[in-house]
């Protein structure tokens, strides 16, 4: 990864070669978007424009041989990100602007990915009394209709998120990229101290609960109004492992549990998140430890 990101930083054609080449693969376009951050974070717009414009190029040839816009928006998407925390200085913000792109991912993908989407949740609809069971049955006509209108907001929701999370995903490698060549160890410390605060957190968890009264296209705000809070979550448990000098074990456990039983540890990460908002278990912990040592002294 190190030699990956000083061939990046060498100059404007490595820079472009490396996000075009990325760009023309959808397994690899993660790396291309943090290319492309690294430079933003770095040497600022200017200076990432044209490796952005020729990743852009790949990616505009993808979406029109293919008919997938997906890797035009994350690059787009997290070169946006790059942006808000170059400027802000701030990941809680960066985290919080996630939430309006994935907004604008949501209705990228309504009106290109359209077809799909209504298909597939047709499919979903097909096995839901296979999925349900008995309690299929206990469902109204009237309910069951609620039902199949918000299987295509959701899914257009999840989708979205799951490229928000690729735009941030994208983002904190460029970061990371950027530190282990200029500032060892401060990415560490850096994502270790995100969290969301509380009225912000609250803000988000109302959009969740809310949203959908609104009207079933708002169901798509779930999943993408839960993005910052997870990765929130997950910085609280980074912290944590780290201020008890616990064995890396822990996040490893951590990672690998979230890939196998993603619905459990994803709400977990959130609650933990909001608790945190309410009482900062960092700030806590900082102070009982000072507590303690005047005590000792």
């Amino acid at each position: 990864m190190r030699a990956l990101a000083e061939f990046i930083m060498r100059g404007r054609v490595q820079a472009a070669l490396v996000v075009a080449g990325c760009a023309a693969f959808p397994l690899t376009y993660l790396l291309g978007a943090a290319a492309v951050c690294l430079v933003l974070l770095r040497r600022g717009s200017k200076a990432a424009l044209g490796a952005l414009s020729i990743g852009l190029l790949a990616a505009s040839i993808w979406w029109l041989k293919f008919g997938d816009p997906r890797v035009l928006m994350v690059l787009l998407g997290s070169s946006s990100l790059a942006l808000v925390l170059r400027s802000s200085e701030s990941w809680g913000l960066t985290l919080l602007f996630s939430v309006a792109l994935g907004l604008a991912y949501s209705v990228i993908l309504g009106v290109t990915l359209h077809p799909q989407i209504e298909a597939l949740s047709q499919e979903v609809f097909k096995i839901l009394p296979l999925a349900l069971g008995d309690i299929y049955q206990q469902f109204s006509v009237d309910e069951l209709a609620c039902f199949s209108s918000l299987i295509a907001p959701v899914l257009t929701g999840m989708i979205a998120a799951l490229l928000q999370v690729v735009s941030v995903l994208s983002l904190i490698l460029g970061r990371y990229w950027q530190a282990l060549l200029y500032n060892s160890g401060g990415f560490g410390r850096e994502f270790r101290s995100i969290r969301i605060p509380a009225g912000l957190s609250t803000l988000l968890i109302v959009c969740i609960v809310v949203g959908p009264k609104f009207g079933t296209q708002m169901a798509l705000l779930a999943p993408i109004c839960s993005v910052p809070l997870v990765f929130s979550g997950t910085a609280l448990v980074h912290g944590l492992v780290a201020r008890n000098c616990l064995a890396k074990f822990w996040l490893v456990g951590l990672y690998v549990t979230m890939l196998i039983f993603i619905q459990l540890i994803y709400p977990l990460l959130v609650v933990l998140a909001i608790v945190d908002g309410l009482i900062d278990f960092r700030v806590r912990l900082a102070s009982k430890d000072a507590d303690n040592a005047n005590s000792e002294g």
